[in-house]
C-alpha cells in the first residue's frame, strides 16, 4: 500500500480507483480496513473514471484541501457526434450525426481554443450544490436548473489520437475542471456535440498514478 507520508498520526494513501466505484465506496473500503474513522478522499472521481485518488488518515485529513487545489493530469477519449444528458456514459447516447466534415485541423484548432482561462458551466449531474441541494437530484427528476460558469484553467489539451468519432486527448488542469464538460463543449464548437468516453486522472500535484495501488493490492 502506497504512503507518502505515514507516521503514527495518519498517513496519505495513493490509490488506483477502480471503474463503477465512486470515490466513496473506495473510502469506505479503506475505513473498514484500516479500522479508522477519519479518512477522506481529495478530490472526488466519477464513477466511470479511474486513475489516482489521494485518500488521508489521521492528522493528514488536514492536508485534504492542500493536495485538492493542487494540479491535476488526466487522459482520456471523448466522442463527437453524439450527446448524453450527463456528458458521460452514465446516461443515454443520442443518436449519431454526421462528422465527416470534422477536419483534423479543426479538432486541434478546438483544443487550442479550450486552452488557458475559461468560463465553464458544470454538468446538471455533479455534485455542486443548488439551493442547498445536489445538482445530480434535480437532473435524475428531469428538472432543469441554471449552473453558472466558473473561471477554470486548462493549461494543456492535448491530442494524442484521432480515430473518429473518438478523439483522444490529454488535459492539464486547475482544480474544479470538470472534463466532461470539456468534452460537451469540444463537441459544441465543432457543431455536432460530444461526450466523454472514457477518463483517466493520472497525476495530482506531485502524486501520480504510477505510484498508487490498485484495491486489489491493498487487500
Amino acid at each position: 500500500m502506497e504512503s507518502i507520508p505515514a507516521s503514527e498520526g495518519g498517513r496519505v494513501l495513493l490509490v488506483n480507483k477502480p471503474l463503477h466505484w465512486t470515490s466513496f465506496d473506495v473510502v469506505n473500503k479503506l475505513r473498514h480496513k484500516l479500522k479508522t474513522k477519519k479518512i477522506g478522499h481529495a478530490g472526488t472521481l466519477d464513477p466511470l473514471a479511474t486513475g489516482l485518488l489521494i485518500l488521508c488518515t489521521g492528522r493528514f485529513t488536514k492536508k485534504i484541501d492542500e493536495y485538492q487545489a493542487q494540479e491535476k493530469e488526466y487522459t482520456g477519449e471523448l466522442v463527437l457526434g453524439q450527446t448524453t444528458p450527463s456528458h458521460d456514459l452514465e446516461t443515454e447516447v443520442s443518436p449519431s450525426v454526421p462528422i465527416s466534415h470534422i477536419t483534423t485541423d479543426a479538432i486541434y484548432a478546438t483544443a487550442k481554443k479550450l486552452t488557458g482561462h475559461l468560463q465553464q458551466v458544470p454538468p446538471l449531474h455533479s455534485a455542486i450544490k443548488v439551493n442547498g441541494k445536489r445538482a445530480y437530484k434535480f437532473a435524475r427528476k428531469g428538472k432543469d436548473v441554471e449552473l453558472k460558469p466558473r473561471e477554470v484553467e486548462v493549461s494543456i489539451f492535448e491530442i494524442t489520437h484521432i480515430n473518429p468519432p473518438i478523439i483522444g486527448f490529454r488535459v492539464v488542469c486547475s482544480k474544479g475542471t470538470y472534463i466532461r464538460s470539456l468534452a460537451r463543449d469540444f463537441g459544441n464548437d465543432l457543431g455536432v456535440g460530444g461526450y466523454l468516453r472514457l477518463l483517466c486522472r493520472t497525476r495530482i500535484g506531485s502524486f501520480k498514478l504510477t505510484d498508487a495501488k490498485s484495491l486489489e493490492e491493498i487487500e
